[in-house]
C-alpha cells in the first residue's frame, strides 16, 4: 500500500493497480485517471457519481433535494470493494487499474458522492467494467444514502440488502 492525498480516509486500500477508499474527504476525479493511466492501457473510463437536486426511484420524484448524507459499515466497504475488483479482473482479463472510491458524510449538490474507475488495454472491457463496478457497488457495499430536500429528510429508497459482487449481472451485450 501508498500513501496519498486521501489522508483523513476512513479506510483507503491502495496498490499498483487497485484503489479502494472510504473517505470524508471531497473526491479528485482527475487524481483518480491520473493514477489509472498506464502505457499497456488504451482506455480509461470514469464515473463519477454526483448529488442532484432530485431523486427517483421507482415512481417516487423527491424535488428539492439540497444534499445527500452517507454512512457506510466502513469495516466491510474495502472487503466488498476488494471483491467486486477481483469479481472484474475475472469477467474482463484485460483490466489494468481498478479503482472503487466513495465518500460519506454531507455531499453538496454538484459534488462526487462516488467514482469508478478502470483502466483496460481496449474501450469495451472498460467501459463495461467500470459498469459492473459502479452497478456491483450499489448492490454490494453496505452505504447507505440520507436526503434532504426542501421538504424533509428520509434515507433514499433504493436501498436493499447487499448481495455478493458475483451474482451482480455484467452490463447487458457484454458476453460475460
Amino acid at each position: 500500500m501508498t500513501s496519498n492525498r486521501y489522508a483523513h480516509d476512513v479506510l483507503v486500500e491502495k496498490t499498483a493497480d487497485d484503489w479502494f477508499a472510504i473517505t470524508d474527504e471531497p473526491l479528485s476525479v482527475g487524481e483518480l485517471y491520473d493514477w489509472a493511466v498506464r502505457p499497456d492501457c488504451g482506455a480509461v473510463v470514469v464515473f463519477s457519481g454526483t448529488v442532484r437536486d432530485h431523486a427517483v426511484e421507482g415512481d417516487q420524484l423527491r424535488t428539492g433535494v439540497e444534499f445527500l448524507e452517507y454512512e457506510a459499515y466502513a469495516e466491510e466497504v474495502i472487503p466488498r470493494f476488494r471483491s467486486i475488483a477481483v469479481e472484474a479482473r475475472q469477467r474482463w482479463n484485460e483490466i489494468g487499474r481498478f479503482a472503487l472510491v466513495h465518500r460519506v458524510g454531507r455531499i453538496e449538490l454538484g459534488e462526487s458522492s462516488v467514482i469508478a474507475v478502470v483502466s483496460a488495454a481496449h474501450r469495451p472491457e472498460a467501459f463495461e467494467a467500470a459498469r459492473f463496478a459502479i452497478d456491483a457497488l450499489k448492490s454490494s457495499a453496505p452505504i447507505w444514502k440520507h436526503e434532504t430536500w426542501d421538504g424533509g429528510s428520509d434515507w433514499g429508497t433504493g436501498a436493499t440488502a447487499p448481495v455478493d459482487a458475483a451474482q451482480v449481472r455484467s452490463p447487458e451485450g457484454a458476453g460475460h
